[in-house]
């Protein structure tokens, strides 16, 4: 028996007049862990202003951007903690013809770099809809494997999952956003198999994705991909090409030592030697200013914060709760490995964001969005555990 089904049992005893003791019940652990990560998210935004020149407040500022976007993320934290999360099990499925919506629009007007449709301007702003429809996708199939509990050793449940999240992955594949498409990919693997999936049917869909690998290389993926995904094997191969930023980046964690050069001292960040040094390739400026010991404090606070989703689903008394935690926790968890790993050179290199460290509105608001409803989940099960 899974832990999703082994929950399912347990009865609910919300009721409305709960609400005067919601604050009693929120999990103040997993709000600090975030607050220090996105404290070290801010102290990075900070570094990259200073280095350019910029005052914290001046116009393009990276800092006051950030500051903007902490600010609108707590208030949407705190939104989804007051709202009932029993009624996104009501409006999945419009939910999910949003989700689908809002990729389509971003495919049909959406710009990015070298070609790309990976957000959408809206008075100046820029979104990437991509990251709001992963913690909307967590919410469809927390809600479609969470009604199909001890039905999931159907080969059809398990496809019906694969089909709710395929279309979202295919439009953001073909933005291209290969990064944030493997995260859905993570979802949907994690959620299936914590809810009790038949694991040899997982298996089958497993053989088959693999058996794919070598038509999606020739037919799906650019040039430019591919050199990405193979240059971490030897950056020195091409150093002035697909190998640069790999190079860049292991120089910058290499040169922090163990308590790094400080704040704004880099000189990988100073010099502005590393791409993306503000999003994808942040970790290293990071290591490269707070050293190996600063560099290990955040990884803890990852390990801290990931601990604090799984016991908010443990405590969830119906599975959608239990399953939307797993989502989360793969869907941080998956980003944290990818990005760190393709930094030191173990993982190739996708462009995928470190949360709350790598600069970018939308992955701020999406991750306090799927971090609020958590606190939704926590209020109406009862006391938080420390």
């Amino acid at each position: 028996m899974s832990i999703v089904s082994a929950r399912a049992a347990r009865p609910s005893h919300w009721t409305a007049a709960r609400v005067s003791v919601v604050w009693r019940n929120f999990d103040l652990q997993l709000m600090v862990y975030a607050a220090l990560l996105l404290a070290f998210g801010l102290a990075m935004a900070y570094s990259n202003t200073a280095t350019a020149g910029l005052g914290v407040f001046d116009g393009g500022s990276v800092f006051l951007r950030a500051l903007m976007w902490t600010a609108l993320a707590i208030a949407v934290a705190l939104l989804a903690t007051v709202f009932d999360y029993h009624w996104l099990k009501t409006f999945a499925w419009p939910l999910y013809l949003v989700q689908l919506g809002l990729l389509v629009v971003t495919l049909a007007i959406g710009g990015g770099v070298g070609g790309t449709s990976r957000w959408v301007s809206i008075f100046g702003l820029q979104f990437q809809f991509s990251e709001l429809a992963k913690v909307l996708m967590i919410v469809v199939l927390a809600n479609y494997l969470g009604s199909r509990m001890g039905r999931l050793g159907s080969m059809w449940s398990i496809a019906g999952a694969g089909v709710l999240a395929g279309p979202p992955f295919l439009l953001v594949l073909l933005q291209p956003d290969l990064g944030t498409a493997l995260v859905f990919g993570a979802i949907l693997v994690t959620t299936l198999f914590m809810s009790g999936a038949s694991l040899r049917w997982l298996g089958v869909f497993g053989a088959a994705a693999i058996a794919a690998l070598p038509f999606v290389w020739t037919y799906v993926l650019a040039d430019y991909q591919k050199a990405r995904l193979t240059s971490f094997l030897d950056p020195l191969a091409d150093i002035q090409g697909s190998g640069y930023q790999l190079y860049q980046a292991q120089i910058a964690v290499g040169s922090g030592g163990w308590f790094g050069k400080g704040l704004t001292n880099g000189a990988q960040n100073a010099l502005g030697l590393l791409p993306v040094q503000d999003s994808d390739f942040v970790f290293a400026i990071l290591a490269e200013e707070v050293g190996y010991i600063g560099a290990l404090v955040v990884l803890l606070l990852f390990v801290a914060l990931l601990w604090r989703i799984l016991a908010a689903g443990w405590r969830s008394k119906d599975p959608f709760g239990t399953i939307f935690a797993t989502g989360v926790a793969a869907m941080l968890l998956f980003q944290l490995f990818v990005n760190v790993g393709m930094v030191i050179g173990i993982m190739p290199i996708t462009g995928i964001p470190l949360p709350f460290i790598s600069h970018g509105g939308a992955s701020l608001i999406s991750i306090a969005l799927a971090l609020g409803i958590l606190q939704s989940i926590n209020i109406r099960q009862g006391r938080a555990q420390w």
